[in-house]
């Protein structure tokens, strides 16, 4: 596997880590900026915002611009907004920031699984995307606990500063490693937009963003739920945090493996598993061993299903996935968006810091049944095609598009 993947794996790690890390931060952002917990909250929600309205924004206007230019300008502005928020003065500046940084999320990961798919070659795709997207996992596993034991030793700005460290390395070895090769034919925006004439890229996208809301839903209160709900010291976050990583890599692993041989089913199955995890997770907090069983699960269920969510997408586009892609991206912020203000509004209603979790419960059953969904619609659309056409004139596999267009092979 060329270095240049791996390299993109620790821009994604850099980027993955500035989403999450607020969970961990909740305390001390509290306490420095003088607002509320559901206030530093929203922070989460408006990075996912910038995701949403950059993501698609950014990759149509670097359609014609080199992928690597464009992954570089991409990460320049993550440091710029990464590096506003180092030196905030005070809450709004943080939150215009996270919001510069999270423009360039969305387009680098649409552009950045173009350029892994290309360099590792179409039957390699799988491996490619499942180390460049590691770096999401990798950042829950050591990058948010991480953050939050540097934010309790050296104070939240040092978290920020580790992060944008990293994010100059990740400039440089994409300078240096990525190779610059001809984007191939250009087809237009059009040609892009052309798969969102099918309704069921849209219940695809609404499912990622419904089971993403669950999850932010609770995971952007966990701090709060392990000190004020479990007992649970301030310095234990970070142990539980990791803890909480270590489910997602796993079910991440597990997740890619059984989407390439049983997609719906392996969505169906972790989604309805996280659903039942977090109405667990409600009277497991109330006990310090039943919940370190509880959120290692909660990882599990919650990252095995997003290997299912992406290949879903770039099923039901067909042969224009870029732009498709890139919204999936949105439409997992979206969720990320919703979810801690629904969190955030439970609280602030004097529900406590269960309600959370319970709503993203519900958020979850509201996935399942849209992808339940989606495979009804699915299935209707190969009987319909009828055997000797193979199923949905969309379903064809993104890793035989022509010659020429090998990018059509990224999620």
């Amino acid at each position: 596997m060329p270095v240049a993947v791996y390299v993109l794996g620790l821009s994604v790690f850099c980027i993955g880590t500035t989403e999450f890390m607020i969970s961990g931060l909740l305390p001390e952002l509290s306490r420095d900026l003088s607002v509320s917990v559901p206030a530093v909250g929203w922070l989460i929600s408006g990075y996912a915002l910038g995701v949403v309205v950059g993501g698609p924004a950014l990759t149509v206007a670097t359609l014609r611009v080199n992928r690597r230019t464009s992954l570089v300008g991409l990460l320049l502005l993550f440091v710029l907004g990464q590096t506003m928020g180092a030196l905030a003065p005070g809450y709004g500046v943080l939150m215009a920031g996270r919001v510069i940084a999270a423009l360039a999320q969305g387009a680098f990961f649409g552009i950045g699984s173009v350029v892994a798919v290309e360099l590792a070659g179409p039957e390699r795709r799988g491996r490619a995307l499942a180390i460049m997207f590691a770096g999401l996992t990798v950042a829950n596993v050591f990058g948010v606990p991480a953050g939050t034991f540097l934010s309790q030793h050296a104070g939240w700005r040092a978290s920020f500063w580790a992060v944008d460290a990293l994010a100059v390395l990740a400039v440089l070895g994409v300078l240096l490693l990525v190779p610059r090769r001809p984007n191939g034919p250009y087809g237009g925006v059009r040609a892009e937009l052309s798969a969102f004439r099918n309704p069921r890229v849209w219940v695809a996208l609404s499912t990622s963003m419904l089971t993403q809301a669950a999850i932010f839903c609770c995971f952007s209160y966990l701090s709060k739920l392990f000190t004020d709900v479990g007992g649970f010291s301030e310095s234990a976050v970070p142990v539980l945090l990791t803890l909480f990583g270590v489910g997602c890599f796993a079910g991440s692993v597990l997740g890619g493996r059984f989407a390439d041989r049983h997609l719906l089913p392996s969505l169906y199955a972790g989604i309805g598993a996280m659903a039942l995890v977090l109405a667990l997770l409600t009277v497991t907090a109330h006990s310090r061993a039943a919940t370190v069983v509880t959120v290692l699960a909660f990882g599990l269920a919650a990252f095995s299903i997003n290997p299912a969510l992406q290949a879903q997408v770039m099923r039901e586009a067909g042969h224009a996935p870029t732009l498709a892609a890139t919204t999936n991206t949105s439409a997992f912020n979206l969720g990320n968006t919703i979810g801690p203000w629904v969190g955030g509004s439970v609280i602030g209603a004097g529900l406590g810091y269960t309600a959370p979790v319970w709503s993203g419960a519900l958020l979850a059953v509201a996935g399942l049944g849209t992808a339940l969904l989606s495979g009804l619609l699915y299935r209707r659309a190969a009987a319909q095609a009828g055997p000797a056409a193979g199923g949905p004139a969309t379903s064809a596999p993104a890793a035989t598009p022509p010659p020429r267009r090998q990018e059509a092979g990224a999620p």
